[in-house]
C-alpha cells in the first residue's frame, strides 16, 4: 500500500499573468518578455484583457466527432504496472485450470504486485520464513501490528503468488528437447482470466464494474467435497478467505466436469484429433458411460489411433522419463505431455481438476510480449449537444450535485484517487486532437467560407488566434510550407471530467499553447525543462516494466504519474486551473499532464520562437538516439531561413546565424569522415522535393537534407552520415554522398545572415554617436529621421538605443511645433495654448541641449526680448491707476497677440473684466433702458461673483442682489396667484400689478397675470354686452363664455350665473332628447325636429341613414341650410323650417312615385332590368316576409325593422265579433327612415314649450320645436275641418253603426269557426268563451308586448287571428274619390309629422275602411309575431335563470356593501359639511329653476302674460312667427306634469 494515494497534496501555483492591451499587441514580444520568469515553471497562464473575447466559431449543429476511451486506473503508470501483473498472474493460474480470486486483508484487496516486490527486497520467501521477517512485510505494506497478519500474508503469497514466482525464476522448467507449444488455434480467441480486454468495453455505459470484477470477488467457502477430498481443510475446517497451503484454493472452472487428470475411462473411448502429424496434439474425449474404477497404462493409450508401442513411449514422464504410477500421471491439455504430480516444482497434492497445462506451455504462453498500450476508439459518433448532456449528466450523477457546484479541488483529488486505484474501474470519453481543418477552428478564420463581421475580422488577425500564431513573422514555423496537422494547424479538445491528458512534451521540443473556448476548468501540472530528464528518469525507475516494453512510452502520451510521487523524488511540479477565455503557454521540452473538471471546448497549437532554435537541434539529436521519427527536418528549416536572410526578423537572424555556423562545422566534420572512408562519388539531390519517408536514415530514422549516404547497389535505403557504417556491406566504392549543398555554398549563406545579424551593430554605433555627439557635431533632424528610418525598414529590434533615438526625435519635433506656433501668424497663435514666461525659457534652454541642430532657436529668442519689454509697459500702466480703460484694453490685446502669458497680462485682465461688468450693470438698471430678464439679473450677479473684488463691485453686487430679491418675491406672489385653486378677484391682482410697475425687472408672472386680468375685463365686458342685448343669448355663445371663463385664473362673479344658465339649458335639452328620439337613435334631435328636405333622394336618404346609423354623419342643420350664423337669428330659423317643409312634402311625393313603380317583392318574379327595393340590411327584400312603409312606399324586410302588432291596437269591445273590424287593427307600418323618432303627443310637446319659454337662453332645438309645433297644431285644424265636413261626418256615423251592428250580434257558431275556420260569413255569431279569451288578450295587450310578462296563451290567441282571416270583406265604406284624395293628402302631411295626433288614427281607420282588407299584410304581421313571441318565450326563460343568479349574488355582497357604505360614510361625515353646504345651494338653485320649468303653476294666466311680455321685449320676431302657440300654451299648462 502507497503512503498518500488518498490525500492528495496540490502542487504549488504556476505563475500568472495579465498583460496589458500595449503588451498584449505583440503575443511573441509578450511571451519573450515573461519567459525568464514563466520558464522556470514549465507552463504559465495569461488572462488577456476584459475587453478581448472572440466570437465562438464554431457549426455547432454540423460539429461531429468520436472520442477517445480512457480507463483512469489504466494511464497511471504505477497502477498499470500493478495491473499487468495482476494480468500475468491471473493468466499464469487459468492456464493451469484455475481462476484467480484476490483475497481481502483488513476489509481491503490484497496488492499482491507490492507484496511481492517486498519479498523479493527482503531477501526472498525462503529467507524470510527462516528469519520469520513476515510480521515486517506486514508492517511495510502498512497494515496494523497485533492481528497475526503476517501469517495470513504468507499464507496467501504461498498460495497465489510463490508459484508464479518459481516458474518467473525458471525452476520448474522442463529442460527437454520436445517441441513448444504452437497451437495458436485457441490462443487467437484468447481472453485471459475471463476478464474483458482492455480496448473491448463500451465507452458510452461507463461501466462502473471493474474489470477485474471475478478476481476481486471474495473465495467461495469450500464444499464437503473439498474438505473430503482435502486434509488440510478436514484438518483445519477454514472457510475465510482461503486455504494456508500452495496450491490450494485455486478452484476448478467447473465441478460438474470430468476430472482429467486422474482419468477414469469408460468401455470404449471415442478418439477425435484436432491437428495432423507434425504438429502438437490436442485431444477432446467424448466420454458416454463413465466407470468408477481409475484407467490403467494401457487403457489410456488408446488415446491416440496410433500403434500400441507408440502409445506406450508417449505415456511417460517427462521429468523423470518412467511411466509407472500412471494414477499420479498428469496429461498436459497443450501439448500431450505427462507428468508425475510428484516431479514438479512445487510438487502438486494431488490431480487438479480442469484443464492443466505444463510448465513448457505455461512458458510459452506467459512470455509472449505484451500488446502496446493506447487509447481505443469510441464506437458513437457525438455532436457538441449531445456529448455535453452525457459529461454533465455523468458528473452530477458521480458527485450527486449539480456539476457547476463541485469543487476543483474535490474533482482533482477524486481523480488522483481513480488513476490509483486497483479496485475501482472507471471509463470517461475524450474527444482529443480533433482536426480544425476538417472541423474548423473555435476562432474566426479569415478564408472561411461565410463573411466575418467586423468584429469577427478583428479576431480573425489578432496575433493571439492560434490559427494565426504559429505563421507570424517571428515565429520560425511560418517558413515551413506544409500544413502540419497540431503543430502548424490548431487541433480541437472537447473534454469531460476526468478525461485526461498524459505527460509528454511536445514534436520538437517546440512551445505550445492552449486557449480554452468555453467550459469548466482544465487542469494542468507542468515541470520545467531543466527537470525533464529527471521526471524520465524517476519514471523508468519507478516502472521499469512500462519502458522495457516500450522505450518510448512518454512519447504516447498514454502515461500519468501521481505528481505527489515526482515531487517526493525531487522532481518540481507545479499545478494551475486554466479557466474559460485563458490561455496556458508551454515552453520548450516542458513535461506537461492534466486533466479536464468538466465539460469543456479547447483549442491547442504549436509555435516557435528564435529562442527554440537550439532546444529544436538538441532534439533532433535526442529522436536520433531513440530512432524516432521527425516531423519536419530542422536542417531544412535552418537552411530555408538563411537563404532569406532579409526576410528574417533580427533576432531570429542571430540565432539562425549561430545554429547555421554549428551545422555548417559539423557538416564538414561528417564529409571529411566519408572522404577517409573511401567515398568519393557524390550527386545534388533536392531533398526537399522528396517524401519524407524516401530520405529517412535506416539506423536513427532522422530525415536528411544536407547530405545522405546511398549505395548503388541497395536503392532501397540510405543513411545520415552520423550511420555510415550502417548503411550496407557492400564496398565503398559502391557508395555515394547525396547533398543538398556543396561545402562552398554554405559558407556564402552563412555570411550572408552574418551581415543581415551584424548589420543591427553598425546601425548602433552610428545612432551612438549622434545621440551622444561625441564627434562635436550635432545632426540635423532629417540625419536622425533617416536612421530611425533604417530601423524600422531592417526590422531592428525594439531595443534601448532605439527607444532613445524615438524619444529624442519625438522632443525635436515637440520643440519645433511649440516654436512654430510661436513664430506663426495671429490667427495659428489664439488656436494654440500659450506658453507661461517659464515655460518659453525652458524651452530655450531645453533646444539648446537636444543632440539636434535647430535652426528655429532664433526665433525662440527674439519672442523672449519681446515678451520682456510688454512685461516692463504692463507693470508701469498698472502702477500709474487708475489708467483709461482704452490704454488697459491695448495693452491687453497685445499680449494676447505675443502668444506667452505674462503675469501682468492678468493684473491688466482683472482690471478690464471689472469696467465692462460695472458698465453692464449700469445700462441693465437705467431707467430709460429695456427692462431685463430675472435670467439676465442673475447672470449679472453670478459674473459679478467671478470677477475680482473691488468697492466698486462690492456696491453694485448688492444694490444687484436687493432687486433680485425684491423681484423674485413679487414673482412668487404673482406665480402663486395664478396657480391657486382660490381664484382671486380682480381688483386683488390690479393691487399687485401696481406695486410691481417700479420695478425695473421684466418679471414673467407678473406679466401673465396682467394679460390675465386684460382678458378677464374683456369677458366681463362680453358677458354685459350679451345680458343687456335685445335677444336673450344663445347656448353657444354662453358655453364659449363659461369656458373662458373657467380658464382665466380670475374670481368673476358672473361666471356662476352663466354656468348655471347653461346647466338649465342642457337639461331642457336632455329632457327633449327623452322624449323624442328612440333608444340608441342615430339622429340628432335638431334633426328630428326639421324637416327632412331630401325626401326625395331614396339614395341619399338612405346613405345618409346608414351613416348616422355608423356614427359617420355629425351635422344637424346641413338640411336647412343654415350656417352657425344663421341659427343665432330667429327669423332665419323659421324661414329655413318653412322652406323645408315645402321640400319635404315635394321630396315624399316624388319618392312615393318612385317606389310605386318598382315591383312587389310579394310578385312572383321580378324583371331583372327593374329597380328593385333594398331594405336597411343592404338586401333586396321579397318573399314573404316583406312590408311596404305606409308613406314612402318602399319595401322592407319585417325582421329587420320594427313592425306594429295587431294584438296591441285600442282594445275591441266585449264581443267577439269585434274582432272582425279589421280596419281598427294597427297595421300602419312606417318604416324607420320615415318615423325618425317617438312622435309624441301634442299635449307633451307643448309641456316642453312652457319649459323652454322659461330659459333664458335660446336653442336651435327650442326654435325647430315651436316651428314644429306651429306645423303640427295647423295641420291639426286642418284635419279637424276635414273630418267636420258633412260627408266625412257621415262616412264616420256608418262606420260607428257597422260597429255597433257586430257588437250586438252573437255568434254561436264561433268554436268551430275557430278550430276549422270554413266559413266566410262576416255576420255569423260564435262562441262566447272565445270572445272573452280574445277580449283578455287584447285588454293586457300592453303587458304582452314585454319578453318578461308573455301570456301563456298568446300563441293559441295568434292561431285564433289567423282563422279569422278568411272571414275578413270589405271595403265596408265606399269613399268617394272627392272624399279620399284630401284625406289622404293630410294622411300623408300628418305622418311626416313627428307628433302623433288623434285626428292622424281617425284619417287611418276611414281610409282602411274604404277599401279592401290587406291580407298579405296581415298574415305578415302575424307570422312576424308568432317568431317575436317564440324567441320572447326563450329570452324571457334565460333572463329568469340569469335573475335567480343574481339574486344569489346580490345577496352574498349585499352586507359588505353595506359596511362599506358605512365605513364611507363615518369617514366623509367630518371633511364635508361645510362642503355639503355650499354643494346644497348650489344643487337648490338648479332644482327650483327644473321645477320652474317642469311644475305646471296654478295660476296660469299670470304667468303666460308675464312670459308674454318678456318674450315680446327679448325676441318679439320668435313670438310675431308663432302667434298661435300662445293660447295653446295656456292650455298646455295643465297637461305639463305628464312630463
Amino acid at each position: 500500500m502507497e503512503p498518500g494515494c488518498d490525500e492528495f497534496l496540490p502542487p504549488p501555483e504556476c505563475p500568472v499573468f495579465e498583460p496589458s492591451w500595449a503588451e498584449f499587441q505583440d503575443p511573441l514580444g509578450y511571451i519573450a518578455k515573461i519567459r525568464p520568469i514563466a520558464e522556470k515553471s514549465g507552463i504559465c497562464k495569461i488572462r488577456p484583457p476584459a475587453d478581448w473575447q472572440p466570437p465562438f466559431a464554431v457549426e455547432v449543429d454540423n460539429f461531429r466527432f468520436t472520442p477517445r476511451i480512457q480507463r483512469l486506473n489504466e494511464l497511471e503508470a504505477q497502477t498499470r504496472v500493478k495491473l499487468n501483473y495482476l494480468d500475468q498472474i491471473a493468466k499464469f493460474w487459468e492456464i493451469q485450470g484455475s481462476s484467480l480470486k484476490i483475497p481481502n486483508v483488513e476489509r481491503k484487496i490484497l496488492d499482491l504486485y507490492s507484496l511481492s516486490k517486498i519479498v523479493i527486497e527482503e531477501g526472498g520467501y525462503e529467507a524470510i520464513c527462516k528469519d520469520r521477517r513476515w510480521a515486517r512485510v506486514a508492517q511495510r505494506l502498512h497494515y496494523p501490528p497485533g492481528k497475526n497478519i503476517g501469517s495470513l500474508l504468507r499464507s496467501h503469497y504461498e498460495r497465489i503468488i510463490y508459484p508464479y514466482e518459481m516458474f518467473q525464476s525458471g525452476a520448474n522448467h522442463v529442460q527437454c528437447n520436445t517441441q513448444p507449444f504452437d497451437n495458436e488455434v485457441k490462443d487467437k480467441e484468447y481472453k485471459p482470466h475471463s476478464i474483458p480486454l482492455r480496448q473491448s468495453v463500451q465507452p458510452s455505459k461507463f461501466s462502473s464494474y471493474s474489470r477485474r470484477a471475478k478476481r476481486l470477488q471474495p473465495d467461495p467457502e469450500p464444499t464437503e467435497e473439498d474438505i473430503e477430498k482435502n486434509p488440510e481443510l478436514k484438518k483445519l475446517q477454514i472457510y475465510g478467505p482461503g486455504p494456508k497451503m500452495m496450491g490450494l484454493g485455486l478452484m476448478a472452472k467447473d465441478k460438474d466436469k470430468t476430472v482429467h487428470k486422474k482419468v477414469t475411462c469408460p468401455p470404449t473411448v471415442t478418439v477425435k484429433d484436432e491437428r495432423s502429424r507434425g504438429g502438437n496434439v490436442s485431444s477432446t474425449l467424448l466420454k458416454q458411460h463413465l466407470s468408477p474404477e481409475p484407467c490403467t497404462k494401457t487403457t489410456m493409450q488408446l488415446r491416440k489411433n496410433h500403434s500400441s508401442a507408440q502409445f506406450i513411449d508417449s505415456y511417460i514422464c517427462q521429468v523423470c522419463s518412467r511411466g509407472d504410477e500412471d494414477d499420479k500421471l498428469l496429461f498436459c491439455d497443450g501439448c500431450d505431455d505427462n507428468y508425475h504430480i510428484f516431479c514438479l516444482l512445487p510438487p502438486l497434492p494431488e490431480i487438479p481438476r480442469g484443464i492443466w497445462r505444463c510448465p513448457k506451455c505455461i512458458l510459452v504462453e506467459c512470455k509472449q510480449p505484451p500488446e502496446a498500450f493506447g487509447f481505443e476508439q469510441a464506437t458513437q459518433e457525438y455532436t457538441l449537444q449531445s456529448f455535453g448532456e452525457m459529461a454533465d449528466s455523468f458528473k452530477s450523477d458521480y458527485f450527486n450535485m449539480p456539476v457547476h457546484m463541485v469543487p476543483t479541488e474535490v474533482v482533482e483529488k477524486e481523480f488522483w484517487r481513480l488513476v490509483s486505484s486497483i479496485e475501482e474501474d472507471v471509463t470517461v470519453e475524450y474527444g482529443a486532437d480533433i482536426h480544425s481543418k476538417e472541423f474548423g477552428s473555435g476562432f474566426p478564420v479569415s478564408n472561411s467560407k461565410r463573411n466575418l463581421s467586423p468584429e469577427e475580422k478583428e479576431y480573425a488577425t489578432s496575433g493571439w488566434n492560434l490559427n494565426v500564431m504559429p505563421v507570424l513573422d517571428q515565429s520560425v514555423l511560418c517558413h515551413i510550407n506544409a500544413d502540419i496537422s497540431g503543430m502548424k494547424v490548431p487541433w480541437l479538445y472537447v473534454g469531460m471530467v476526468f478525461s485526461a491528458f498524459c505527460w509528454h512534451i511536445e514534436d520538437h521540443w517546440s512551445y505550445s499553447i492552449n486557449y480554452l473556448h468555453w467550459g469548466e476548468p482544465k487542469t494542468w501540472y507542468g515541470v520545467p525543462s531543466l527537470a525533464a530528464e529527471h521526471l524520465e528518469e524517476v519514471m523508468k525507475r519507478l516502472t521499469p516494466e512500462l519502458f522495457d516494453s516500450q522505450p518510448d512510452l512518454l512519447h504516447q502520451l498514454v502515461t500519468l504519474m501521481n505528481p505527489n510521487t515526482l515531487m517526493s523524488h525531487g522532481v518540481p511540479v507545479v499545478r494551475t486551473n486554466q479557466c474559460a477565455g485563458e490561455f496556458v503557454i508551454t515552453f520548450p521540452r516542458a513535461y506537461h499532464s492534466g486533466f479536464n473538471q468538466g465539460y469543456n471546448f479547447a483549442e491547442a497549437v504549436n509555435f516557435c520562437t528564435a529562442d527554440w532554435l537550439p532546444a529544436g537541434r538538441q532534439c533532433i539529436e535526442h529522436y536520433r538516439r531513440l530512432r524516432r521519427y521527425c516531423v519536419f527536418s530542422h536542417e531544412e528549416l535552418i537552411c530555408k531561413m538563411a537563404a532569406f536572410p532579409e526576410t528574417l526578423d533580427l533576432n531570429l537572424a542571430v540565432a539562425v546565424h549561430k545554429e547555421m555556423f554549428i551545422m555548417v562545422q559539423e557538416e564538414r566534420r561528417l564529409r571529411k569522415a566519408l572522404l577517409e572512408k573511401g567515398v568519393t562519388e557524390a550527386e545534388r539531390e533536392a531533398f526537399e522535393l522528396l517524401p519524407d519517408d524516401e530520405r529517412q536514415c535506416i539506423k536513427c530514422k532522422t530525415t536528411c537534407f544536407l547530405s545522405a549516404l546511398a549505395c548503388y547497389d541497395c536503392p532501397d535505403g540510405l543513411v545520415c552520415l552520423s550511420h555510415i557504417n550502417d548503411l550496407c556491406k557492400c564496398s565503398s566504392s559502391r557508395q555515394y554522398l547525396r547533398y543538398r549543398y556543396t561545402l562552398d555554398e554554405l559558407p556564402t549563406m552563412l555570411h550572408k545572415l552574418k551581415i543581415r545579424a551584424e548589420s543591427f551593430d553598425a546601425w548602433a554605433n552610428k545612432v551612438r554617436v549622434a545621440l551622444e555627439v561625441e564627434d562635436g557635431r550635432k545632426r540635423s533632424f532629417e540625419e536622425l529621421r533617416a536612421l530611425e528610418s533604417e530601423a524600422r525598414e531592417r526590422r531592428f529590434p525594439n531595443s534601448e538605443l532605439l527607444q532613445r533615438l524615438k524619444n529624442c526625435l519625438s522632443e525635436v519635433e515637440a520643440c519645433i511645433s511649440q516654436v512654430l506656433g510661436l513664430v506663426s501668424g495671429q490667427v495659428a497663435r489664439m488656436d494654440t495654448p500659450q506658453l507661461t514666461l517659464t515655460e518659453l525659457r525652458v524651452l530655450l534652454e531645453q533646444m539648446g541641449s537636444l543632440p539636434c541642430a535647430m535652426h528655429q532657436i532664433g526665433d525662440v529668442k527674439d519672442v523672449l526680448e519681446q515678451v520682456e519689454a510688454y512685461q516692463a509697459e504692463a507693470r508701469e500702466a498698472l502702477a500709474t491707476l487708475p489708467s483709461s480703460p482704452g490704454l488697459l484694453q491695448s495693452l491687453l490685446e497685445r499680449g494676447q497677440q505675443l502668444g506667452v502669458e505674462v503675469p501682468e497680462a492678468h493684473q491688466l485682465q482683472q482690471q478690464v473684466e471689472q469696467a465692462q461688468w460695472l458698465d453692464e450693470v449700469k445700462q441693465a438698471l437705467a431707467p430709460s433702458a429695456h427692462r431685463g430678464s430675472l435670467v439676465i439679473m442673475r447672470g449679472l450677479l453670478v459674473m459679478g461673483a467671478k470677477i475680482a473684488s473691488s468697492p466698486s463691485v462690492d456696491k453694485a453686487r448688492a444694490e444687484l442682489q436687493e432687486l433680485l430679491t425684491i423681484a423674485e418675491r413679487w414673482e412668487e406672489k404673482a406665480h402663486f396667484c395664478l396657480e391657486a385653486r382660490q381664484k382671486h378677484p380682480p381688483t386683488t391682482l390690479e393691487a399687485i400689478i401696481r406695486e410691481t410697475e417700479n420695478i425695473p425687472v421684466h418679471l414673467p408672472n407678473i406679466q401673465a397675470l396682467k394679460e390675465a386680468l386684460t382678458k378677464a375685463q374683456a369677458w366681463i365686458a362680453d358677458v354685459d354686452e350679451i345680458q343687456n342685448g335685445d335677444h336673450y343669448p344663445c347656448l353657444d355663445d354662453l358655453e364659449g363664455l363659461v369656458a373662458v371663463g373657467r380658464d382665466l385664473p380670475v374670481g368673476l362673479e358672473q361666471l356662476r350665473q352663466l354656468e348655471l344658465q347653461v346647466l338649465t339649458a342642457h337639461s331642457w335639452r336632455e329632457k327633449a332628447s327623452k322624449t323624442f328620439l328612440k333608444k340608441n337613435s342615430c339622429y340628432t334631435l335638431l334633426e328630428v325636429l326639421c324637416p327632412c328636405a331630401d325626401t326625395g333622394s331614396d339614395s341619399t336618404k338612405r346613405s345618409r341613414w346608414r351613416e348616422k346609423a355608423l356614427g359617420l354623419y355629425q351635422c344637424d342643420t346641413e338640411l336647412l341650410g343654415l350656417s352657425a350664423q344663421d341659427l343665432r337669428d330667429p327669423g332665419s330659423v323659421v324661414v329655413a323650417f318653412k322652406e323645408g317643409e315645402q321640400k319635404e312634402k315635394e321630396g315624399i311625393l316624388q319618392l312615393r312615385r318612385t317606389n310605386s313603380a318598382k315591383p312587389s317583392p310579394l310578385a312572383p318574379s321580378l324583371m331583372a332590368s327593374s329597380p328593385t327595393s333594398i331594405c336597411v340590411c343592404g338586401q333586396v327584400p321579397a318573399g314573404v316576409g316583406a312590408l311596404q312603409c305606409d308613406l314612402c312606399q318602399d319595401w322592407f324586410h319585417g325582421q329587420c325593422v320594427s313592425v306594429p302588432h295587431l294584438l296591441t291596437s285600442p282594445k275591441p269591445s266585449l264581443t267577439s265579433s269585434s274582432l272582425l273590424a279589421w280596419w281598427e287593427w294597427d297595421t300602419k307600418f312606417l318604416c324607420p327612415l320615415c318615423m325618425r323618432s317617438r312622435r309624441p303627443r301634442l299635449e307633451t310637446i307643448l309641456a316642453l314649450l312652457v319649459a323652454l319659454q322659461r330659459l333664458p337662453v335660446r336653442l336651435p332645438e327650442g326654435e325647430a320645436l315651436q316651428c314644429l309645433t306651429e306645423r303640427a297644431i295647423g295641420w291639426q285644424d286642418r284635419a279637424r275641418k276635414a273630418l267636420a265636413s258633412e260627408e266625412v261626418t257621415a262616412l264616420l256615423q256608418q262606420l260607428a253603426e257597422l260597429r255597433q251592428q257586430l257588437q250586438a250580434k252573437p255568434r254561436p257558431e264561433e268554436a268551430s269557426v275557430y278550430t276549422s275556420a270554413t266559413t266566410c260569413d262576416p255576420i255569423r255569431e260564435g262562441s262566447g268563451n272565445t270572445i272573452s279569451k280574445v277580449q283578455g288578450l287584447l285588454e293586457n295587450g300592453d303587458s304582452v308586448t314585454s319578453p318578461e310578462n308573455i301570456a301563456p296563451g298568446k300563441g293559441s290567441d295568434l292561431e285564433l287571428l289567423s282563422s279569422l282571416l278568411p272571414q275578413l270583406t270589405g271595403p265596408v265604406l265606399e269613399l268617394p274619390e272627392a272624399i279620399r284624395a284630401p284625406l289622404e293628402e293630410l294622411m300623408m302631411e300628418g305622418d311626416l309629422l313627428e307628433v302623433t295626433l288623434d285626428e292622424n288614427h281617425s284619417i287611418w281607420q276611414l281610409l282602411q275602411a274604404g277599401q279592401p282588407p290587406d291580407l298579405d299584410r296581415i298574415h305578415t304581421l302575424l307570422e312576424l309575431e308568432k317568431l317575436e313571441h317564440q324567441g320572447s318565450r326563450t329570452r324571457s326563460r334565460a333572463l329568469e335563470r340569469r335573475r335567480r343568479r343574481q339574486k344569489v349574488d346580490q345577496g352574498r355582497k349585499v352586507e359588505d356593501l353595506v359596511q362599506q357604505e358605512l365605513q364611507s360614510k363615518r369617514a366623509r361625515s367630518s371633511g364635508i359639511i361645510s362642503q355639503v353646504g355650499r354643494e346644497e345651494e348650489h344643487y337648490q338653485e338648479k332644482a327650483d329653476g327644473e321645477n320652474m320649468f317642469l311644475t305646471p303653476s296654478t295660476d296660469h294666466s299670470p304667468f303666460l302674460k308675464g312670459n308674454q311680455n318678456s318674450l315680446q321685449h327679448k325676441d318679439s320676431g320668435s313670438s310675431a312667427a308663432c302667434p298661435s302657440l300662445m293660447p295653446l300654451l295656456q292650455l298646455s299648462c295643465s297637461d305639463e306634469q305628464e312630463l
